[in-house]
């Protein structure tokens, strides 16, 4: 629809921020008239949100068509069985929503279609001569949120456009993966967002490799470690996938150590507390974080200085929707209690008939120090004097438990430090391996004839909190500020005449103008203040006002809404071969 009318497509603004709105994107869709909450985590989209959805969805589509891979549609509701071959029904949580039929027959409200388009290709991929196939869909998803947040950036029931390519090999799985990763620039470039690819955790997908198109904003939900050499080094993770690198000060100690012995700490349960009593550094303390799920106590043990990665001690461990254990729980099971654990004697202490497994971790980075503080898995306790290997076993795996931080030594480089910033993800990559095709079974027949399991690869792009990021990123005091080239109208046209034959003509222009820029017509009898401020809260790039100078000298009030720039302009002005439209909109037409 390139032209139309305020008495055809209703005005939705409202006056009032929405209470549970914390950020600007939340609020400004909701008072811009572009959604409206139905209910927690559910989001109606309006006319003008529709529109913009629909317009991003065709963006995608044709960036996704170039890339060669091809449009088909899932449902949403997938069977039960499909997630227990794959062995993730009862790794997905609570957020993913189960149901039953009437007949008893359970049901998957799908957070993500791995399972369903895998089960898709074995029954009709057949053949070596059939890869690679990428395959996309543009669909709903619903995931149980425990607490939805920033309006479409967190929300349950979500559209978006996932794909999933099928290989012979690893290489052919890289190079689509690229061809991806370039076609995603792509699209976010076209609605003005410039991305940050950064490596990240493939956490419940699987697979190896994986990245994240971040968009920096303060109200990022991530955090991105960036190299402070982008130019030469280039280095950006989120801070799940960092890989923590020890300093020179953090090297093994070759001093000799004498005994461990206990000393008492009344009431010293934090790590700073501790190494103040006992007058050691943070550094020199070894601290227990300890984690829970149905089935499993995970105990890491990790340098005193750091925070506990989870994603990493998930993976570490196997265990998956691991939550910090209750005090209650860790004494009943490790007969410790919280705060005082350590690794001496530990085994002995174990309560293995409580029928949780329990697993324990260590980071590698202490077992590099000497000596160690340590809890001493007594109430006001701690041992000191601790060296790994000679007093507790040192464990044959070499771990990284730990959260990378700001001013970290480069993983890469290990010359720069690190800088941190917030992002959201708007998209996300994965290499998925054969995890799901070789789950489902899924086969084909390679040159020789003999069976061969295709590997994977899986594309996401979440189109409501692209859109939200979008507002994230352009507006101002007094509303959004939409993009030349992504915006639900080019302009916004404010009739303010009051004689008949006047306004018949400016409406013939506007129509006319239409046959190249795509015009909302604010013909509704309301006052030009209220026609105004609706124009600037809904924002669309470019405001033009047929108003007095219309009546008198046939001329246009055009408004810039990024800058506020007004001109008056003629017809020809407006819209001649050189004219000021053709300029301001030139390769967003």
């Amino acid at each position: 629809m390139k032209f139309v009318q305020a008495t055809q497509m209703p005005v939705f603004t409202a006056k009032e921020d929405p209470k549970d709105a914390t950020v600007a994107s939340h609020r400004l869709l909701v008072r811009a008239g572009i959604i409206r909450k139905q209910a927690s985590g559910f989001y109606i989209w309006l006319p003008f949100g529709w529109k913009l959805h629909r317009q991003l969805e065709q963006i995608i589509r044709e960036e996704m068509d170039k890339s060669g891979a091809v449009e088909v549609h899932l449902p949403i509701l997938t069977t039960a069985d499909l997630w227990k071959e794959s062995g993730r029904f009862n790794l997905m949580g609570p957020e993913m929503m189960r149901v039953k039929d009437r007949h008893e027959n359970e049901f998957v409200l799908a957070p993500t279609h791995e399972e369903a388009i895998t089960d898709l290709a074995r029954s009709f991929l057949q053949s070596y001569k059939q890869l690679p196939m990428n395959l996309y869909q543009i669909g709903t998803k619903f995931r149980d949120e425990i607490r939805p947040r920033f309006g479409l950036i967190r929300c349950r029931e979500f559209v978006m456009k996932d794909a999933y390519s099928f290989h012979l090999t690893d290489n052919s799985l890289d190079e689509t993966y690229q061809v991806m990763r370039s076609t995603y620039r792509k699209i976010f470039e076209r609605v003005g967002l410039e991305t940050i690819p950064v490596e990240a955790d493939s956490g419940n997908m699987g697979g190896s490799d994986s990245e994240e198109f971040m968009v920096a904003s303060e109200i990022g939900e991530e955090t991105l470690l960036l190299c402070n050499d982008q130019e030469n080094c280039g280095y950006r993770s989120n801070v799940e996938k960092t890989p923590v690198v020890e300093s020179l000060s953090e090297k093994e100690s070759k001093k000799e150590v004498p005994n461990y012995e206990e000393v008492l700490t009344p009431n010293k349960k934090s790590i700073e507390e501790v190494a103040d009593f006992l007058n050691v550094k943070v550094t020199d303390i070894m601290k227990a974080v300890v984690f829970s799920n149905e089935n499993s106590l995970v105990v890491a043990f990790i340098p005193g200085e750091r925070e506990a990665n989870l994603a990493k001690i998930q993976n570490a461990s196997g265990e998956n929707n691991l939550e910090p254990a209750l005090e209650d729980e860790i004494q009943d099971l490790l007969q410790m209690p919280a705060g005082f654990i350590g690794p001496i004697g530990f085994k002995d202490k174990l309560n293995s008939e409580k029928g949780k497994k329990i697993i324990v971790l260590y980071d590698e980075k202490i077992l590099k120090r000497s000596p160690l503080v340590c809890g001493a898995g007594k109430r006001d306790a701690h041992l000191k004097n601790v060296v790994p290997g000679r007093d507790f076993p040192m464990p044959e795996k070499k771990l990284d438990l730990s959260l990378a931080k700001e001013g970290d030594l480069c993983p890469r480089c290990q010359k720069n430090t690190l800088r941190a910033t917030r992002g959201i993800e708007v998209g996300h990559i994965f290499k998925l391996g054969k995890k799901y095709t070789e789950s489902l079974g899924l086969t084909v027949l390679d040159e020789n004839g003999k069976p061969i399991t295709p590997t994977m690869g899986c594309y996401g792009i979440g189109l409501g909190r692209t859109i939200a990021t979008v507002v994230e990123q352009n507006h101002d005091d007094k509303g959004i500020v939409w993009p030349k080239n992504f915006s639900p109208f080019q302009i916004y046209w404010i009739d303010l005449l009051k004689e008949e034959v006047h306004k018949e003509q400016a409406f013939s222009l506007a129509k006319k103008i239409s046959n190249h820029y795509s015009i909302y017509f604010d013909n509704r009898k309301e006052r030009p203040g209220v026609k105004f401020n609706d124009a600037d809260l809904i924002g669309f790039p470019l405001q033009i006002i047929s108003g007095k100078s219309f009546a008198q000298e046939k001329k246009l009030e055009v408004k810039i809404r990024k800058t506020g720039e007004k001109k008056i302009l003629t017809e020809d002005e407006l819209l001649g071969e050189n004219g000021f439209l053709r300029d301001f909109f030139r390769g967003h037409e």
